[in-house]
């Protein structure tokens, strides 16, 4: 891509993520591929995540704490009978149940629907939520366990979309700060053989869907006309936003 201006690339950008790079990776990448700097994204996705990143692009960084508390929505995976310390299938095994026998796919749906609401969730201990300026995961893999101030979430769906023992499909729509890998693993501990969750693809934010988004090799592909084209522009996102 030809070497643009700062000011010739402003809005919010939206990337499909691949699985395997952090949400800062993305936002390395994108910096070289626009030849910027001024570049941020409005909430992270674990690493082996996929799906929908909002990236923001020049000005549109200053309204990175609006549209950070947006409300997401994912679709993942989570297999019961399994426990791991950081909650997928990333981590080490540290327990495993037999699946109740009696569980249904109706009970289990049951289970899940008690999560929708307000509620507190305590951070896992592999997250990069810091602590005294140092991120857990850091801490974790010390062997270390620290006490965590449990944060307000709020839950307004959570359900089934198919069962095949014992594995689970779900949609989940939640406020910003949840951690979907601790839901599936609180799910565990409430049918009582511990769960882990083992995909997690995120399809929107709030008015932005990842049917919409580009990947990065897209992006990498496109000419400064293209990419001005996918910008959108923050006002139409967030009308009472003033630069």
């Amino acid at each position: 891509m030809q070497k643009q201006q700062l000011s010739d690339f402003e809005g919010i950008l939206l990337i499909d993520k691949e699985a395997g790079c952090t949400s800062h990776d993305v936002v390395d990448r994108a910096r070289r591929i626009l030849k910027m700097r001024s570049i941020g994204h409005a909430g992270t996705l674990d690493p082996n995540a996929t799906g929908l990143l909002v990236l923001l692009v020049g000005k549109a960084t200053k309204a990175s704490q609006y549209l950070m508390s947006l409300d997401k929505t994912y679709e993942g995976e989570f297999e019961l009978g399994v426990e791991t310390d950081s909650h997928d299938s990333d981590g080490e095994v540290v327990a495993e149940s037999p699946v109740p026998e009696g569980l249904t796919e109706d009970s289990l749906r049951e289970h899940m629907a008690r999560f929708i609401g307000d509620q507190y969730q305590t951070p896992p201990m592999f997250s990069a939520k810091k602590i005294g300026g140092i991120p857990l995961y850091k801490l974790a893999r010390q062997g270390q366990e620290v006490a965590r101030e449990p944060r307000f979430i709020r839950v307004s769906r959570f359900e089934l979309l198919s069962w095949n023992r014992p594995k689970g499909r779900f949609v989940l729509s939640c406020s910003k700060g949840t951690y979907v890998r601790t839901l599936c693993h609180d799910l565990g501990r409430r049918i009582g053989c511990g769960a882990r969750m083992t995909a997690l693809r995120r399809v929107s934010s709030d008015k932005f869907d990842v049917a919409d988004a580009v990947t990065l090799d897209e992006l990498a592909r496109m000419n400064p006309s293209a990419v001005k084209k996918i910008l959108i522009p923050v006002r139409s996102a967030v009308p009472s936003f003033a630069f």
